[in-house]
């Protein structure tokens, strides 16, 4: 098993931990916040990043955190996709934009890297 007591050691989720503040934030203003469905749905996204770290780290096998792992890579895609909508309609400015897609990147590197330390672990 990984070697973390807790999940907030993980420094993914740290830092999906700000990614998502920043997510909401960044929707909770201008046009972002009329639109319901949508603000719901990236932060949604954002949250599940997190949110699946914890889970896995929870399940206490390799095997199980490394699947919940994997979902929180997808939850991390999900919400690259959703940003580029908010930027296609303007919800969000480029600079917005460029800084929750590198954390997003950032993130899913860390991630993957946990995912592949956890099956050479076998």
């Amino acid at each position: 098993m990984a070697t973390f007591k807790r999940f907030e050691d993980i420094v993914a989720w740290q830092k999906s931990r700000v990614l998502a503040k920043v997510v909401y934030q960044v929707s909770g203003n201008g046009p972002f916040d009329k639109d319901y469905d949508f603000r719901r749905q990236i932060r949604r996204s954002s949250i599940s990043v997190m949110a699946n770290i914890a889970e896995g780290q929870g399940r206490r096998t390799d095997k199980d955190f490394a699947h919940f792992l994997n979902i929180s890579l997808g939850s991390v895609a999900e919400t690259k996709s959703h940003l580029y909508l908010a930027l296609d309609l303007e919800y969000v400015c480029q600079e917005d934009f460029d800084r929750i897609y590198e954390m997003l990147d950032e993130i899913g590197r860390m991630v993957f890297s946990l995912v592949s330390h956890l099956r050479l672990d076998k």
